[in-house]
């Protein structure tokens, strides 16, 4: 019984309870908190980065899987936005090739006006990709367009348009960034809340508070020990969650209001082929992809204002409908509730107008429409120096990372470090793999790989794709999870680690038990394996529970 996991663990809480005083603290472990705790753990800083559940659980492992530019603001005439996310997007497919490639998009064209409408938003992108840009956009004639999207519906398509944006495996990217900060110096810890903060007092005519923020209190959520981390900075990075937390600090009006996206996902024989599919303008004005991903297609998103941010959002009746309506329009062969092997919500952390924009982070949220409320991210620092930073999207991670340390410096929380030092900084196991259209396996481990089947299992598979009978999880997948990538749970490893959860929710209930059984010999005896699997299975019931008509997904 090796129990790796478990030691590593001890070891770290062992760290974290010597530590006197550390220059950060990271509360959360999503996309962008994760950036944070490696740019400055690059800069040479001491940081801690602490997560509540795992990392990515919530909106960081939830995204339409796509790297890109934004063509959508594009549209809206935001080119700075647009340059930013094209420089972002080139070095994430740069620093971590095996988990971020080029994917090939058509946007299929039902009206001849189509095609050179879209065709010259699309040529304007490449324009401002630059040196950067991944292949030109294409008109395309009908049949090339049925050759590059099988799937699509042949009747009334006068042709379309190609062009060329990237995609990703969100929850591996943010594991990897995790464990690479993890290498640079940085203590990631997942399973530790924050419960509060620690005060201490500034100095007469400093600020316009008596104290300010100093650390944090934590608490493992394993063993139930309260520990204490003191710090000259704090960044709550904790995306819709950022109000719970300036909360703690001080009373405030809330600065996020939460947008839940759905994604569904079906069978590759929905869409073959390697390209991606985008309807930029659906019949209620929203933009529908449906993107090969992993061995299945997935078909998203919705845009749902929601008043309160759930741990586990589940979607709605008129999401689902939405999306199949859509789909069906588009696709030859409509999908339909029983065909959809997994469905999941992400909630998008839209931040609210500010009421003294011009005063930066001085500002108050205001209320708004929703059309009016920010995709881009803010940065605020409270009069007690509690550093805020929330919005923007899973492509900028790397540049608003640089943003938020950059604030931290100007307010003297952090000693001034030159920045710059994660652009080019390759993620742990970068090497070139194969399509991320192709179903998961060892090709995302990169060069890692080898290390991978070194551990015992390598060659023992728990799961297989349905369609292409490709192994998907192996043993020795489980193993390195746990040894390797931080893994405290079935879901954790089926979820965020191999993603079958988000793929064939009914495939990862069955394998569940197995997996626990792997992790109770790499987590040792205070693992709860039966409690763990009954988590998990409770998790794929609800990714196949649709509401609306049918109540289910019934597929086997």
């Amino acid at each position: 019984m090796s129990a790796a996991g478990a030691l590593a663990r001890e070891q770290a809480l062992a760290r974290l309870r010597q530590a006197r005083r550390v220059d950060l603290v990271v509360v959360g472990g999503g996309a962008t908190g994760l950036g944070v705790a490696l740019d400055a753990a690059a800069r040479g800083l001491d940081v801690v980065l602490l997560e509540a559940r795992d990392f990515a659980q919530g909106t960081s492992s939830r995204a339409t899987k796509l790297v890109h530019g934004g063509v959508r603001y594009l549209a809206q005439g935001d080119f700075g936005l647009v340059r930013e996310a094209l420089r972002e997007r080139a070095a994430i497919l740069s620093n971590a090739p095996h988990v971020a490639q080029r994917l090939g998009f058509v946007v299929p064209a039902f009206g001849l006006w189509q095609i050179p409408f879209y065709g010259l938003g699309l040529k304007a992108y490449d324009a401002l990709a630059g040196a950067r840009g991944l292949g030109p956009t294409r008109l395309l004639g009908v049949a090339h367009t049925r050759a590059l999207l099988p799937g699509v519906r042949a009747a009334g398509l006068r042709g379309g348009v190609q062009y060329w944006d990237g995609q990703f495996d969100d929850a591996r990217l943010a594991v990897l960034l995790a464990r690479t900060a993890q290498d640079r110096g940085a203590l990631v810890l997942n399973r530790v809340s924050v419960q509060g903060l620690l005060h201490e007092p500034q100095a007469p005519g400093t600020a316009d508070t008596a104290h300010r923020v100093a650390g944090v209190l934590a608490r493992d959520e394993e063993s139930g020990e309260h520990l204490e981390v003191r710090a000259a900075c704090v960044v709550n990075a904790t995306g819709v969650w950022v109000d719970a937390v300036r909360a703690l600090d001080a009373p405030s009006q809330p600065l996020v209001a939460p947008s839940q996206g759905l994604h569904l996902v079906v069978d590759r024989a929905f869409l073959p082929g390697t390209h991606a599919l985008l309807v930029p303008r659906t019949r209620d004005g929203r933009v529908l992809f449906a993107v090969p991903w992993l061995g299945k297609t997935v078909l998203g998103t919705t845009d749902t204002p929601r008043p309160h941010a759930a741990l586990e959002p589940e979607p709605l009746a008129e999401e689902v409908d939405f999306i199949l309506g859509e789909a069906a329009r588009v696709l030859a062969r409509a999908p339909t509730r029983a065909d959809v092997r997994s469905a999941w919500v992400g909630l998008r952390p839209l931040v609210r107008p500010l009421v003294r924009p011009a005063a930066g982070e001085a500002g108050e949220p205001a209320g708004g429409a929703t059309k009016a409320i920010s995709r881009e991210h803010t940065v605020l620092v409270s009069d007690s120096g509690l550093v805020t930073v929330t919005g923007g999207k899973w492509t900028t991670y790397r540049a608003m990372a640089e943003d938020v340390l950059e604030r931290c410096m100007q307010a003297g929380l952090l000693p001034r470090r030159a920045g710059g030092v994660t652009e080019h900084l390759a993620l742990l196991g970068a090497a070139p793999g194969r399509s991320l259209a192709e179903p998961p396996g060892e090709h995302l481990y990169g060069s890692e790989a080898a290390a991978l089947h070194a551990l015992p299992g390598a060659g023992n598979w728990l799961a297989h794709d349905a369609e292409s009978g490709a192994g998907l999880l192996s043993e020795a997948m489980v193993r390195f999870a746990a040894r390797q990538e931080l893994a405290r749970s079935v879901e954790d490893v089926l979820a965020r680690r191999s993603r079958l959860l988000f793929l064939d929710a009914r495939q990862a209930a069955q394998v569940a038990p197995r997996v626990g059984a792997l992790l109770a010999e790499e987590l040792g005896p205070a693992f709860d394996a039966a409690a763990s699997v009954r988590a998990c299975v409770e998790r794929a019931e609800q990714y196949l529970r649709l509401p609306g008509a049918g109540l289910t997904s019934t597929r086997t």
